[in-house]
């Protein structure tokens, strides 16, 4: 017998998770006030229909209607045999013609055979037809006193509201990993079989929430391994690589050793891996180790032992650790639009080490390659120009006169929108010396100055210039250009521009010869 029928829980207190469900259930069956229609909803493997089974036998045991069935009862051991007369189980994704419905509740009026309760337990409802719903409907709004109805499904949207609202309705939840573990290590345990604690955790990942899932390819597992549940037969079954690969790539991140990442990374093409995963893998292990440079006591788990994830986390400061973890996410997001998934793969690794974050005084570390030379000023200028400018800006304060031509360009890059770039587009800037900015506001623009977006601008520029600083204004002097302005001279000199090139175009001219037309200057005006 399949694990997942021979270990499927018979009673509430042997399933795993779903508390929040069992509490309202049991609550329920204790006060004796039992509603006549339940709704299980929830992704496939959860324990819908096994709480459901459950709950029939806790309406129909022997000894009377409770939340722990005896489990020894004739009704008890029928249901678990699934051959109890009064409960009727019904695939609604067979069924979903409105004759089947009419069909099945065509003796919901009498009384049940065996039984306490009439149960019909109708799994995927969410099939019926429209007819077959309101045949169901007409029954759930006046059901007879000795009727249960009991529904799952994997997709409530689709049922009808009204009978959502004649349904008590319980959302089950995806399973942590963690619980799925525990489950499948209880079952080996239980059943004598030999595993490995990171054999179990891979299966458990790639359960994704349902413990059925889980029970099924540790199955598989178990016939793969010859009996063993084993870490390498785990990543062999589920195609996924060794973790030393895993690590060695986070070792060369921690080096910014760009040849030895590629080297490493073009290695795994002879495992012929699934890219993605191996970005997953990749996250996840980004992510036990900033668990680990936030909480000291991080024990890690059974894929990454503490003093692996340790050593890593001396190795990278935490705002690599977050970068890298970011790109990785978003590199797998964007793997399907790479020419080729491992083109993408590398590609994601490379911008690990291009946009690293500047160190708090300025200074980046450069990543090592055997293959490049230093980079010339130049190139560095070109792959981190704020950091330079920023570093530059810092070393010689720019004069006056120089510091408002540049005051656009750093406009630009500074993180503003709203009316905080609005404030930042009618100024220009002064000069900077001992933590004070000094910026002249246009004075035809002095309702954007507000405290609110001086204080935006004021940590923009912070940022910028990676020091503390204060602003203090002054009033625009009549021949300085702001960023406004400046744009706006510039879209002038393209409008004359365009103007100038409609009188001479020889098309234009030929209309005026021959037809006597005139240009219009002022309807030429720019595409917004």
């Amino acid at each position: 017998m399949a694990l997942a029928r021979k270990w499927r829980p018979k009673r509430f207190s042997e399933l795993v998770g779903q508390e929040h469900v069992l509490r309202a259930l049991i609550n329920s069956l204790t006060s004796g006030r039992v509603h006549h229609a339940f709704l299980f909803t929830g992704t496939r493997g959860v324990g819908k229909t096994t709480i459901a089974r459950i709950l029939a036998k806790c309406l129909n045991c022997e000894t009377g209607v409770t939340a722990e069935p005896c489990g020894e009862c004739a009704a008890c051991r029928e249901i678990d045999a699934g051959r109890f007369v009064d409960l009727l189980e019904v695939d609604a994704a067979s069924r979903t013609k409105v004759d089947d419905t009419r069909e099945l509740l065509d003796n919901v009026q009498y009384a049940p055979t065996r039984g306490r309760y009439k149960v019909y337990l109708i799994d995927e409802v969410h099939m019926l037809s429209p007819h077959s719903f309101n045949a169901l409907l007409k029954t759930l709004e006046e059901p007879p006193p000795h009727v249960k109805f009991l529904l799952a499904t994997t997709d409530p949207q689709k049922l009808p509201v009204t009978v959502l609202s004649r349904c008590l309705q319980f959302n089950l939840k995806r399973l942590p990993v963690s619980l799925i573990a525990q489950r499948i290590r209880h079952i080996l345990e239980a059943e004598g079989i030999e595993f490995e604690p990171a054999g179990v955790r891979l299966v458990a990942q790639a359960a994704d929430g349902s413990v059925r899932d889980g029970l099924s390819l540790l199955d598989q597992l178990i016939a793969f391994g010859g009996g063993r549940v084993g870490e390498v037969e785990a990543r062999a079954m589920l195609g996924t690589i060794a973790r030393d690969h895993v690590v060695r790539l986070a070792e060369h991140l921690a080096s910014l050793d760009a040849a030895a990442l590629m080297h490493a990374a073009r290695a795994l093409d002879e495992w012929a891996p699934d890219y993605a995963q191996v970005l997953d893998e990749l996250a996840a292990l980004l992510a036990r180790i900033a668990l680990k440079q936030s909480i000291a006591d991080f024990a890690g788990d059974e894929l990454f032992a503490p003093e692996l994830l340790l050593r890593l986390a001396q190795s990278m400061s935490r705002e690599d650790v977050q970068l890298f973890y970011q790109t990785a996410i978003l590199g797998r997001r964007d793997l399907a639009l790479a020419p080729d998934p491992r083109t993408g793969f590398e590609m994601t690794l490379l911008r690990m080490l291009a946009f690293r974050p500047v160190a708090e005084q300025g200074e980046a570390r450069e990543a090592k390659s055997e293959q490049q030379p230093a980079a010339p000023a130049a190139a560095n200028q070109r792959t981190a120009p704020r950091a330079i400018a920023a570093e530059r800006a810092r070393e010689n304060p720019p004069p006056a006169s120089a510091a408002g031509s540049s005051w656009n360009a750093i406009v630009n890059e500074l993180d503003l929108s709203g009316a905080a770039r609005q404030l930042a587009s009618h100024c220009v800037l002064l000069g900077r010396q001992a933590g004070v900015v000094r910026l002249a506001l246009d004075p035809e623009r002095p309702f954007v100055r507000t405290p609110v977006q001086v204080e935006k601008l004021t940590q923009a520029l912070s940022r910028h210039f990676g020091e503390p600083l204060r602003l203090e204004f002054e009033s625009l002097a009549s021949d300085a250009v702001s960023p406004v302005r400046e744009d706006e001279r510039a879209s002038l000199a393209q409008l004359d521009a365009a103007r100038q090139a409609l009188e001479s175009d020889p098309g234009v001219q030929a209309l005026r010869e021959r037809f006597g037309a005139t240009l219009l200057p002022d309807s030429v005006r720019p595409i917004k």
